[in-house]
């Protein structure tokens, strides 16, 4: 979590002084060359080597993929004592269930988009992204190569009202006062915004036309707190009706009549809570993850064979579930839907990164 802000110069990470150490690790740097090999590296250490690896290797960034989600939260906080501040970024999985007409934490998409957005464009601050199986096999939806957030520096020339409508149409709400996040607000010649990956709402104090102060401000008392030069607005939501997205929900009135609703909905251009979960009728293609790592990337399993036994799990759990929703909505039983969650096997299909094992036990030669 951070305010998309950087007004200081950050020290260096508590850790940082080990990595010259761990570098020199035997085999290390030979593994993390050469790709397609194992480490064995004890779970309490593995923050660490994976650190040492990613400054080792230098480049692109470096995905991370962990079983699950608390695994993957606590790898990413531990890197961060080890690597610069804002270089490590959680790509988290949904909290929902597929097809399930909830809409995920505000927080978790737009944490989402931030990192996709980071990898896609080869930030040159991100270092490593880490991301949970049931990230990692989530199918990406129709945005993810044209997703770009909202920057505003003071000093731009900015008009409120045309801020407020792109705001909105990014999934962001319109409120009296903004209190949570994915809410925006005016009150005169200020605009209140709570973006989706920030700790604190942002204040834009306007002079005219003109961003006279950036500041985020306290929630319980509306105060301002600290004073930011810029700051970066990531959309509040994954799926988005865009001009795209409504031309294929209306296609769909035709071919997939059962979900009338939600297409005439998504058609008409609403935002709505559980849209997500129809995502995977309106994308073109099929994108994961690793399709972003670049040519040259390195993509780190921890424990791949839990990883890959949560991704079969998954799997499962969808088609049951969607064998049970067909049911109620009178499809007949060889319609097969669209799939939230792909298939583990497809993970390193479109990806020409280099993959690397972290191992926290050595296998068995049987194994």
């Amino acid at each position: 979590m951070n305010d998309n802000a950087d007004n200081t110069e950050p020290g260096p990470a508590p850790l940082a002084s080990l990595l010259p150490t761990l570098r020199d690790l035997p085999g290390l740097a030979e593994a993390v060359r050469d790709g397609e090999a194992s480490l064995v590296v004890p779970t309490n250490a593995q923050a660490g080597v994976i650190a040492a690896a990613v400054e080792a290797r230098g480049g692109p960034p470096t995905v991370v993929a962990v079983p699950l989600a608390s695994e993957a939260q606590r790898l990413a906080g531990d890197l961060e004592q080890f690597l610069p501040a804002g270089s490590v970024a959680l790509f988290p999985a949904w909290e929902t269930l597929p097809f399930e007409r909830v809409s995920p934490a505000v927080e978790t998409m737009g944490s989402r988009v931030e990192a996709l957005w980071r990898l896609r464009t080869a930030d040159p601050t991100l270092r490593v992204v880490v991301a949970p199986a049931r990230a990692l096999v989530q199918r990406l939806g129709p945005h993810v190569e044209d997703t770009e957030p909202v920057v505003i520096e003071t000093g731009s020339i900015l008009y409120s009202e045309d801020l407020v409508a792109e705001l909105v149409a990014m999934g962001y709400r319109r409120e009296y006062q903004v209190e949570h996040r994915g809410e925006v607000a005016v009150r005169g010649s200020i605009v209140d915004v709570f973006p989706a990956t920030a700790d604190r709402p942002v204040r834009i104090d306007l002079w005219g036309d003109e961003v006279d102060r950036l500041s985020t401000f306290s929630v319980a008392d509306q105060l301002s707190v600290d004073s930011l030069e810029r700051v970066r607005i990531f959309p509040a939501r994954e799926l988005l009706p865009t001009d795209e997205v409504r031309a294929r929900a209306e296609k769909l009135l035709a071919e997939e009549p059962w979900g009338r609703e939600q297409w005439q909905r998504i058609a008409d251009g609403e935002t709505f809570d559980g849209m997500e979960a129809w995502s995977a009728w309106l994308a073109d293609r099929e994108h994961v993850l690793y399709d972003l790592v670049p040519e040259g990337g390195l993509i780190l399993s921890v424990d791949p064979r839990r990883v890959r036994d949560r991704a079969s799990d998954i799997a499962d759990e969808e088609a049951s579930l969607g064998e049970s929703l067909a049911r109620t909505w009178d499809l007949s039983g060889d319609v097969e839907l669209p799939r939230i969650h792909l298939s583990f096997e497809r993970l390193l299909a479109h990806t020409g990164a280099q993959h690397l094992s972290v191992l926290p036990v050595a296998d068995a030669p049987d194994s």
